[in-house]
Formats: structure tokens, C-alpha cells, sequence
């Protein structure tokens, strides 16, 4: 199959390097979004982005780590799965993240998640771009749009947090 790729700009009002340093601190992500639960370090060491992350989502909720395994539920059912994070540049304000265990493996070859946040020029806040590159297990496998649309919610909520 082809790599194929899907993106979403999600508006927020929090400043770009506020926004992205919380999000780079993966360990407090719980605190501000009723999506993720908790999480676990499977390798390396807080402050570094050598590390597996656990994400879970029970019941729509989630857990967000660093060498990941992530709980997440879907359509009422809960999933792990165990990401890497490839790229955390706090100067250019991104984080990659890449999918090597669970059940979006069944469906797709690779993934690989991307948050990029920019501040809007001329004026308050930041944009947040998702981007999703995969490949497709075969044609009959969706295109990951609930995913994007999970990210979009998660991004909403930790926004929140800043008050602005």
C-alpha cells in the first residue's frame, strides 16, 4: 500500500512555547484533560524522548506516556497500544510519535503522529497541526479520522487548562 497522510489544524488561545512545553511534559498531561488517565515510562527517563508512553483510554478516557503503551478505548472498547516518541524539538515546538504495538498495527503497516504548534501571527494564540502519515494494511482499512478527531479533543482540553 501507499503512505498516505491526514492533518488538522486545531485554533487555541494559549501561547504556542506555553502550550507545547505542557505538552512535552507528558507526565502532567492527566491533570488537564478528563481524556487521559495516567500513563507509564517503559524506557528511558523523564525529560529525555527516548521512552515508551501508555496511553489509556477507558470509557473515552486516556493515559499519555513516553516509550508509551497506551489504554485507550474506541467505540466502547478498551485498546493498548505501545508508541515511541521518534522527535520532541522544543525549539521548533514538535513532537513524533510512532506506533509499534496494538491494535492499530492490525490495521495499519506504520503510523506516525505529529504535533506541531505555531503561534498565529498578528494575533493571541497558537495553532496546533496534527499530522498523521500511515499505510494502510489493505484498501478496506479506514482512513484514521476518529484518531485525528480524538486528538483534536484531547488538544481542546488541555488548552483549557491555561485559563486564557
Amino acid at each position: 500500500m501507499v503512505k498516505e497522510e491526514v492533518e488538522v489544524d486545531v485554533e487555541i488561545k494559549s501561547p504556542a512555547n506555553k502550550f507545547h512545553m505542557f505538552v512535552g511534559r507528558l507526565q502532567h498531561v492527566p491533570k488537564a484533560t478528563r481524556y487521559i488517565q495516567g500513563y507509564d515510562l517503559l524506557e528511558g527517563d523523564w525529560g529525555m524522548f527516548v521512552f515508551v508512553l501508555l496511553f489509556f483510554d477507558l470509557n473515552a478516557k486516556i493515559f499519555f506516556l513516553k516509550m508509551v503503551k497506551t489504554c485507550f478505548g474506541v467505540d466502547g472498547e478498551t485498546r493498548v497500544s505501545k508508541d515511541r516518541i521518534e522527535a520532541m524539538d522544543f525549539e521548533k515546538k514538535v513532537i513524533q510519535w510512532r506506533v509499534l504495538e496494538g491494535p492499530l498495527k492490525t490495521e495499519y503497516n506504520s503510523l506516525l503522529k505529529t504535533m506541531k504548534v505555531s503561534p498565529n501571527h498578528g494575533g493571541p494564540g497558537s495553532t496546533v497541526k496534527w499530522n498523521v502519515k500511515y499505510e494502510r494494511i489493505d484498501e478496506n482499512v479506514a482512513h484514521p479520522e476518529r484518531l485525528l478527531q480524538f486528538l483534536v479533543e484531547v488538544t481542546k482540553q488541555i488548552q483549557k487548562m491555561f485559563k486564557i
